[in-house]
């Protein structure tokens, strides 16, 4: 595979990682479908185990063995001294390498939860570490995919990829339409939806999780507005966490993992 030195923080081969933010990676027009970066050799090789492809790799030198060994022939790999890394990204890269990847091409919903026992639905979470917690939540407790809303932020931004520790690649996802499409979607596939918000006829979490209910989705709205009315509509069951100590809710992100916890092992 081409093995490229560059001591220069303008080269212009590296303008994936210098000119271009996380927003207009994923729209950029060559290649078609956009671009996003991949940060540490952890998070390389979940993206490069999913099957996603690399177009570049930042490397320093003394990282460039364990880059050299995850890469295919591919990829060019740029070997740049720390300082020049500093300069091209802006920020210091602890991890070692940062790979500009190649966007895939997202699935329908229809085919991401066919057959999935316990989906997890994202509503307009802005907050792109708590997207990639989620989806930690989502990779460890068991959930078979995960759907994001169309506001909701991007999984495959570099913070939601870096929180996430790489699972965004791990765990089946794709974006749901509006809810007035998204709903008969979620309904043909068999899935009860499960709305986690506060409302005096809510079900207390482990009544539902012991109803019964074979295949689930689990709707999860943002830090301070939560669900929208549309998602509640939407919902089959209102669910909430019980709470004490005068506290009436979680952080999103620590909400997603309880409730799956406790939803993951009653449909185990």
């Amino acid at each position: 595979m081409p093995v490229t030195p560059i001591d220069s923080a303008t080269d212009p081969r590296l303008a994936d990682y210098r000119d271009l933010t996380d927003v207009s990676l994923r729209r950029v027009s060559e290649p078609a479908g956009g671009l996003y970066i991949a940060e540490s050799s952890k998070v390389l090789d979940r993206a490069l185990r999913a099957g996603h492809s690399p177009r570049s790799v930042l490397v320093q030198e003394k990282f460039l063995d364990d880059a050299l060994a995850l890469v295919g022939p591919d990829a060019e790999v740029y070997v740049v001294p720390s300082e020049v890394a500093e300069r091209v990204t802006g920020y210091t890269v602890h991890r070692g390498l940062l790979a500009s990847m190649h966007r895939p091409v997202l699935g329908s919903v229809a085919g991401v939860v066919a057959g999935a026992r316990l989906v997890v639905v994202l509503e307009d979470i802005v907050d792109h570490t708590n997207v990639g917690a989620a989806f930690r939540s989502a990779a460890a407790l068991g959930a078979d995919a995960v759907l994001v809303t169309p506001r909701c932020a991007d999984p495959l931004y570099r913070r939601s990829v870096r929180v996430s520790m790489g699972t965004v690649f791990q765990v089946p996802w794709t974006r749901l339409p509006e809810w007035p499409e998204a709903k008969p979607l979620l309904q043909d596939a068999g899935l009860h939806l499960a709305a986690l918000a506060l409302a005096d006829d809510a079900v207390p979490l482990d009544a539902f999780a012991s109803a019964g209910h074979e295949r689930v989705a689990l709707l999860l709205g943002a830090e301070g507005d939560g669900l929208s009315r549309g998602a509640l509509q939407a919902a089959d069951t209102v669910v909430t966490i019980p709470m004490a100590g005068g506290v009436d809710s979680l952080n999103v992100a620590a909400a997603s993992a309880v409730a799956l916890w406790e939803l993951g092992r009653a449909l185990r």
